[in-house]
């Protein structure tokens, strides 16, 4: 595949928090390759028709971030993982098709497999996840992916996740709220896929205590890089994986399409994306 003067973007509406130019910029500097990686500003009433010109606007392919998600799904042709989660975030041309993906299943997955090697050990005990939105959806497919055998999801509105159970199968078992803290008895993960903890945020506020020994915390937050609770599970000697890693390994399938090389997570990349997020 010629990499020569290939272009792809972020679209989103607000975009200009996002961390993926300087990721993917990074990259291209690094392996030498004649692209670019840029920003898109666009409007939900004008986002339909951006994506439908996206080859004539000059590129090959995008990330898509809120609010565009599910737009970009129904106006795409998407993959098995997209149609999973039910929406997409990542575009590209395919025999002249314009194809989708979800990678932040694999980001979940990648930053699992960084931050909590062996994490899969867990697998026949249950896991909690919190939070029934699109993110949880992600979270949820890729514990399915890797053989979990029970997952609670636990949601405020309790309907949510009992959609999850109706869309994924009897591996699901959707819980109320007030049984956040009941749910973890014993569980060998707990995924937090809502936005508490996030800067400006309340916290989650769950009794990590009852998980079993050994078990894994996971946070898609990155902002601050150690949320209160991944703080509270280093704390119990809980492995965890972080939000940093998540937006880092979601980042590798877009890049290797639009551009031919499947680049690496390192820690120097992770630090440059660090440097401006508030530890705590």
């Amino acid at each position: 595949m010629s990499t020569e003067n290939r272009a792809a973007c972020v679209i989103g509406w607000p975009v200009k928090h996002s961390r993926s130019p300087k990721m993917h910029g990074w990259w291209l500097k690094h392996y030498g390759i004649d692209g670019e990686y840029r920003m898109e500003e666009v409007s939900p009433e004008e986002f339909p028709a951006f994506i439908a010109n996206l080859r004539s606007h000059g590129y090959v392919g995008a990330n898509i971030t809120i609010p565009h998600k599910e737009a970009a799904f129904r106006l795409t042709q998407p993959d098995e993982r997209a149609r999973a989660v039910g929406a997409s975030n990542t575009l590209w041309y395919e025999n002249g098709e314009l194809r989708s993906t979800n990678t932040d299943v694999e980001g979940f997955l990648g930053a699992l497999d960084a931050g909590a090697p062996g994490w899969e050990q867990n697998k026949d005990r249950p896991a909690v996840v919190f939070g029934a939105g699109g993110a949880s959806r992600a979270v949820v497919w890729g514990l399915l992916e890797r053989g979990v055998a029970r997952i609670h999801v636990v949601n405020r509105t309790f309907e949510r996740a009992a959609e999850m159970a109706k869309l994924y199968g009897d591996r699901i078992v959707p819980a109320p709220w007030e049984d956040r803290n009941k749910v973890l008895e014993g569980a060998g993960l707990a995924a937090n896929a809502t936005s508490l903890g996030l800067k400006g945020n309340p916290d989650l506020d769950v009794d990590l205590l009852r998980m079993a020994p050994g078990g894994v915390v996971a946070d898609i937050n990155y902002v601050p890089l150690e949320t209160k609770l991944l703080a509270q599970a280093r704390r119990l000697g809980l492995k965890t994986a972080d939000g940093l890693d998540m937006l880092l390994y979601q980042g590798v399938r877009g890049f290797e399409l639009w551009f031919g090389v499947r680049p690496e997570v390192t820690p120097e990349l992770r630090e440059l994306l660090a440097q401006d997020i508030p530890k705590s």
